[in-house]
């Protein structure tokens, strides 16, 4: 028995070494089975992440090109064709400038201010090193080529008699109404690739539109007609539609109530019997600081029949900045006229 037992002994210690290489090469196995099993999803994900990844970016980059990519733009003097993303734009008339840096853009380039030379306060510090290219109604070819721009945006009544040079200049766009900033904005989205901007930024603009003319509904009389008076040195004008006059109709208020037809412009009105055809709820009037304008607004508002309007003898007759109802004809602008008609009705935004 003990030779037995001693023999298993010495048999157990004989193959010791065996029986431990045995267990590590299972245990090695076993660990690498394991190993194996959390290595293979790992690495799975991490090759989907990628491939989601390139995908991603493959995407942003197409729809980058697409938005950038060689495109034809449809105006009123024809079809331009843009390549790229513009960089370097100039701006021939006042809309165009201000719409554009709503759009967070700073042109190279642009025409002076009617007023406030050479360009208006509300818009100064946002073309700190901008080039002025001459008048709205003249610009200076010379130098607006100077600037080798890639775009440039002008307007069919100032600029039809030189797009043609203008366009052996850089691709021209041409808006077919100055004063319709909706317009404006649209072309300029499609020229710089900013389509969806320029859809929010006409979106909000509608969103305030509509505010006010909801809240104007509780006002009495709704809705008002309203008259824009600008008066000059020997006559006066009503501005039936123009910037002031269109908003004003896409606000909700009715023209002049002695004025009839919607293809009015601008009314000239040389003589003060004419002055019924001012006749609204509502006047808004701009003019000149200059004594021969003053002269002639006092003339005029003293008159019988000017006393006779309703909106004078219910005490309705404000005077207006001309610079923001008239002048600057752009989308900041016109928010800005929008502000003032909240003030004036006492209504809140």
């Amino acid at each position: 028995m003990i030779i037995v037992i001693n023999r298993g002994e010495r048999i157990l210690k004989n193959k010791t070494p065996l029986v431990l290489l045995v267990m590590l090469t299972v245990i090695l196995l076993l660990a690498a089975c394991g190993n194996a099993g959390s290595n293979t999803p790992a690495n799975a994900d991490s090759s989907n992440a990628q491939s989601a990844a390139n995908t991603s970016n493959n995407t942003e980059t197409a729809a980058s090109n697409e938005q950038f990519a060689t495109r034809e733009i449809t105006h009123a003097l024809g079809k331009t064709t843009i390549e790229g993303a513009p960089e370097r734009i100039v701006t021939l008339f006042q809309g165009a400038t201000d719409t554009l840096v709503q759009f967070g853009v700073t042109p190279v380039g642009v025409v002076e201010s009617w007023a406030q030379q050479p360009m208006y306060e509300y818009l100064i510090d946002k073309l700190p090193d901008v080039t002025y290219v001459g008048l709205e109604t003249q610009p200076n070819l010379e130098e607006i080529s100077k600037l080798n721009p890639d775009l440039i945006i002008a307007t069919l009544i100032r600029h039809e008699e030189i797009y043609e040079q203008l366009s052996l200049i850089a691709p021209t766009v041409v808006t077919e109404i100055l004063y319709d900033f909706h317009e404006t904005a649209d072309i300029i989205g499609q020229s710089i690739g900013a389509e969806e901007q320029a859809e929010s930024l006409i979106a909000d603009w509608e969103a305030r539109v509509a505010d006010f003319n909801s809240k104007m509904a509780q006002v009495e009389g709704w809705p008002l007609s309203a008259s824009v008076v600008n008066f000059r040195e020997d006559h006066a004008r009503i501005y039936f539609t123009g910037f002031a006059g269109s908003i004003l109709k896409e606000l909700g208020f009715r023209g002049p109530k002695n004025i009839e037809g919607d293809d009015q412009d601008i009314i000239r009105l040389t003589d003060k019997e004419s002055i019924p055809s001012m006749n609204a709820d509502v006047t808004f009037e701009f003019f000149e600081d200059n004594e021969a304008v003053k002269k002639t607004h006092e003339e005029w508002t003293s008159h019988p029949l000017y006393q006779n309007l309703d909106s004078v003898k219910n005490n309705q007759v404000t005077v207006v900045d001309q610079i923001t109802w008239n002048y600057a004809g752009g989308l900041q602008s016109a928010h800005m006229m929008l502000d003032s008609l909240y003030t004036h009705f006492g209504l809140e935004q």
